[in-house]
């Protein structure tokens, strides 16, 4: 339980870190941002396969392959779901200039509001690896979420500053963000520890809503702003990490 509780607040605490280096550098190339998320992107991709999705197939029984695809689909749908009822970063602000310079405060704490209610989910799959009995493999999916939620609070800080909200309630602002993560971290692990019968479909679900963030959020966004070729091998070499370290540690 102690490595959960660690592991929800280093999650969480993610984006509060990323929100600091937005403080520090309010001018963040895309090009930096994109290569990181692509290469947390590449991480997360290893980590719904191999932490999430062949493990809900090992616990599924007969019936595996039926509860793994249903998993994954509802996972997906749930985020889509989301996505209607509150559009995610890029639908929100757009280009960084775009944000920088945006003056409505409802748009900016919008936007907000859907990371917030983004990470939610993301949270809850991480606390669904830890389900598994794996711990090494739990904490490299929360490590891959974990570098996601780093750009993610960086880009809060400008548009939330340029609104003319005070840098206090900006990084307030952040936390709460990085909070609910935390929270769905916990939600996760205590919903397969109590009924570990949903374990196989939990672990699909997990896998679903990142498979989705990857295909839907991070790959166009690492790919909008000219430094496709080189968001494209940082995802291969993120890939390749969880790869090996899944050797290793397996």
């Amino acid at each position: 339980m102690e490595a959960v509780l660690l592991t929800a607040l280093g999650v969480g605490g993610a984006t509060v870190i990323g929100s600091l280096i937005g403080f520090v550098f309010k001018k963040i190339s895309h090009r930096f941002s994109d290569i990181v998320l692509s290469f947390a992107a590449g991480v997360m991709l290893a980590a719904a396969v191999l932490g999430l999705i062949l493990p809900s197939l090992e616990y599924g029984g007969q019936l595996g392959i039926l509860i793994t695809v249903g998993g994954i689909f509802v996972g997906a749908l749930c985020l889509n779901l989301i996505d209607k009822l509150v559009p995610h970063l890029h639908k929100l602000v757009g280009s960084d200039d775009e944000g920088h310079n945006n003056t409505n405060l409802s748009k900016v704490l919008l936007f907000v509001t859907a990371i917030a209610i983004h990470n939610l989910p993301e949270g809850i799959a991480a606390g669904v690896g830890f389900g598994a009995g794996d711990t090494a493999q739990a904490l490299i999916i929360a490590g891959g979420i974990a570098l996601q939620n780093i750009p993610e609070g960086m880009v809060i800080i400008g548009p939330m500053l340029a609104a003319g909200v005070s840098p206090k309630k900006t990084f307030i602002c952040a936390m709460i963000t990085g909070l609910v993560e935390v929270v769905g971290t916990l939600l996760g692990y205590f919903a397969v520890s109590i009924a570990s019968v949903i374990l196989p479909f939990a672990l699909a679900f997990a896998g679903g809503t990142m498979l989705y963030v990857i295909s839907d959020e991070m790959i166009p966004e690492t790919h909008a702003h000219g430094s496709q070729r080189g968001a494209t091998y940082a995802l291969l070499v993120g890939f390749c990490v969880m790869l090996v370290t899944d050797v290793l540690l397996g």
